[in-house]
């Protein structure tokens, strides 16, 4: 059988992506929404009446409440100590053998939640099903991107919203028609059916190429070179092939070897700065407040909005279709926008919604109301898969040099699970003392803090070869510099004959970026 199965170029990066990192992230989204939708089941709250909410008032509700969101979190805690595990395998073991790994660890999570007869068992199935999945989490969007050619990276990675929100569909729909069924089934069927994708990447990472950069890193150039020749589909001895492995060992050469330690110091390339931005992307993804909106919709729209328990569970599913059939939109503008200016509309957009929510759900007797808080709900799900769900893991992996991407974006995939976890936790305890109030705290975070972040520190890196990214922070003083570095050498640019965009940079090295050019 020939390699990668004869393809080549777009082909093999497009199965690259429908073969792994489709299932990786349906299992993603499935996850985030699955837990959410058990809650309120009757065989659920009877096996599990220490997290009982339905049939509880008072202080017992309150204290059942915190241990709700302790039980939905512990997922979220055990899939960041699997990030951060990858500061320490993620470069031993190479981006496929780590995911293959996660895979496993996965499936065993799984296979021990739905077989569970006992609290103790479901919270040690969730935390070593969030350990598996946190290091496909932290390794995936690396693959992707470092597999990926610069002009249409962007586009690839944004995909990965767009299956977060088809395994949050799933997990919407397959529990809505399980919630018609009686016994345990109607949640064990639920933890047991994310096996199915975690089989599938087990099973289907090994077919496809290692990343190149990596087998670079690794000093293993001629597998290298094999692999850039498949994915680019030229020749072996292509001088495109030849430059891309130049300008890869001279971003080892001019970061440095890499070590997890390095990641908190500056030095010339910046990486403590470009650790912090990463990290903060991916904390500004969670503290969005779509954990609020997406682990507790069904509870939202039956305690805030006074609806139907099975009117809530059709509008959950529904919001999380809208959600997927709107991640296209971010997709297809990240090359010609940027993703500056995504993010920066993701912020103030889903701080408006928040806001709006807020408000409405004040006034649950108010039918007008009530009917805009749904609205502002799509709404908000519309932009912040526009702006942050994708976005963030391309944006993280992005932003990394290759001496040190995997301690950096292992740091990054940590903190979204942090801030998941802490958002996941603080929800059900938010929502019993302060109510419609708890959604104004996001439309500050949003408005306050996200929106002005990015714009003071996130630079510009649509088009760009990983490769080039450095030039920024090497040309970088301080923290507020890489915005305006990008700027002044996107500006200085100039076209060459073949439509590229060289920048020269010190010590006259070419780094090449796509002719797009965003703000």
């Amino acid at each position: 059988m020939q390699k990668y199965f004869g393809l080549r170029g777009k082909s093999l990066n497009a199965a690259l992506v429908w073969a792994v990192i489709m299932p990786a992230y349906l299992l993603f989204g499935y996850y985030n929404g699955v837990a959410g939708g058990l809650l309120d089941l009757p065989a659920w709250v009877a096996l599990f009446p220490e997290i009982d909410t339905v049939h509880t008032t008072g202080p017992q509700k309150a204290h059942n409440s915190h241990i709700q969101g302790t039980v939905v979190a512990v997922y979220t805690l055990g899939a960041l100590f699997g990030a951060l595990s990858c500061t320490f395998i993620g470069d031993k073991l190479g981006r496929r053998r780590t995911i293959m790994l996660g895979s496993v660890v996965t499936c065993i999570g799984s296979i021990l939640q739905c077989s569970s007869f006992s609290f103790a068992q479901l919270i040690v199935g969730r935390l070593i099903t969030g350990l598996g999945f946190g290091a496909i989490s932290a390794t995936a969007p690396n693959w992707q991107t470092e597999c990926s050619r610069a002009g249409h990276r962007g586009f690839v990675v944004m995909l990965e919203g767009l299956f977060i929100s088809g395994g949050l569909v799933i997990s919407a729909w397959l529990n809505f028609g399980l919630s018609f069924t009686t016994g345990g089934v109607s949640w064990r069927f639920s933890l047991a059916f994310p096996c199915v994708f975690a089989i599938i990447v087990f099973f289907s990472t090994p077919c496809w190429p290692e990343s190149p950069r990596w087998l670079v890193k690794k000093g293993r150039i001629e597998e290298a070179r094999n692999v850039l020749s498949a994915l680019d589909d030229v020749p072996l001895d292509s001088p495109v092939i030849a430059e891309e492995l130049r300008e890869i060992e001279i971003s080892l050469q001019e970061t440095g070897k890499g070590k997890f330690r390095d990641i908190f110091r500056n030095g010339p390339g910046r990486f403590a700065n470009r650790a912090f931005i990463a990290a903060t992307t991916q904390c500004f993804q969670q503290m969005s407040g779509i954990n609020v909106l997406g682990y507790y919709q069904t509870t939202i729209f039956i305690n805030f909005l006074n609806l139907e328990s099975s009117t809530a569970r059709i509008l959950s599913a529904t919001v999380f279709t809208w959600q997927t059939l709107c991640a296209p939109v971010g997709a297809f503008t990240i090359e010609h926008v940027g993703r500056r200016k995504l993010m920066i509309f993701g912020a103030f957009g889903m701080g408006l919604c928040m806001a709006i929510i807020a408000g409405c759900t004040s006034h649950p007797e108010n039918h007008t109301a009530v009917h805009a808080s749904i609205a502002f709900i799509y709404l908000f799900s519309t932009f912040f898969v526009s702006g942050f769900l994708g976005l963030a893991f391309l944006y993280s992996s992005e932003i990394a040099p290759l001496s040190v991407r995997t301690p950096i974006t292992a740091l990054s995939t940590t903190s979204t699970w942090l801030f998941n976890f802490t958002v996941v936790e603080a929800t059900p305890t938010g929502f019993n003392s302060l109510g419609y109030k708890y959604f104004i705290i996001y439309a500050v975070i949003n408005w306050f803090l996200i929106l002005p972040t990015v714009y003071f520190f996130f630079p510009e890196t649509q088009g760009l070869h990983l490769e080039s990214v450095d030039r920024i922070f090497l040309e970088s003083k301080g923290i507020f510099d890489p915005v305006r570095v990008a700027k002044r050498l996107r500006a200085s640019a100039v076209v060459g004959e073949d439509g590229d965009i060289k920048i020269d940079g010190p010590e006259t090295e070419k780094y090449v970026v796509d002719t797009k050019e965003a703000a």
